[in-house]
């Protein structure tokens, strides 16, 4: 399925779904039930992975991190933007998607996916109008469309600017694959 990709750890890593024209429109476009916003705020004290965890949504993320051993790069300092889906979006995969990609032998696959979800920086929503693409850690580029709410390649940010001390996520609603 996913068949490319060494990766160098130094790169750092990471998840989840970006921007969008202002912040208003991303608050509105917000499906709630990922972070609320004492969560939101929260957020700014913790670094990603503890944001994520702490949001009760992300646990297949969690776990996928620290099978690929990332989740000491993204508690580093940073910043880092990540795209991050939630664990509707891991269950929509192929069945036997995950549990593959959890192997131990195909941890470079699992690196490649998490880190197509990090972009270096922290890219927040106002910040995305007048881009149409963003390189990942990963090292592939990702489609930005702002023209309907904000689009990653086929997912859709359902909550922007979830600050955190070393980054910002925003939640999207679909597992991005970086190309083969």
């Amino acid at each position: 399925m996913i068949t490319r990709i060494s990766i160098s750890l130094a790169l750092a890593l990471g998840l989840f779904a970006c921007g969008g024209e202002s912040a208003e429109p991303e608050a509105e476009a917000s499906t709630g039930g990922e972070m609320d916003e004492p969560m939101a705020e929260e957020a700014a004290a913790s670094d990603i992975v503890d944001t994520a965890v702490a949001a009760g949504s992300f646990s297949t993320l969690a776990a996928a991190l620290q099978a690929a051993g990332l989740v000491d790069t993204l508690k580093g300092e940073g910043p880092f933007t990540v795209f991050a889906p939630t664990d509707e979006a891991f269950a929509a995969l192929p069945e036997g998607t995950v549990e593959n990609l959890l192997r131990p032998e195909n941890r470079d696959q699992l690196v490649a996916v998490l880190t197509y979800h990090v972009v270096s920086g922290d890219v927040r929503a106002a910040d995305v109008a007048g881009l149409t693409e963003a390189t990942t850690v990963q090292g592939g580029a990702l489609a930005i469309d702002t023209s309907n709410g904000v689009r990653i390649n086929d997912a859709t940010v359902t909550q922007a600017d979830v600050v955190c001390s070393n980054g910002v996520i925003h939640v999207i609603d679909k597992v991005l694959l970086p190309p083969q």
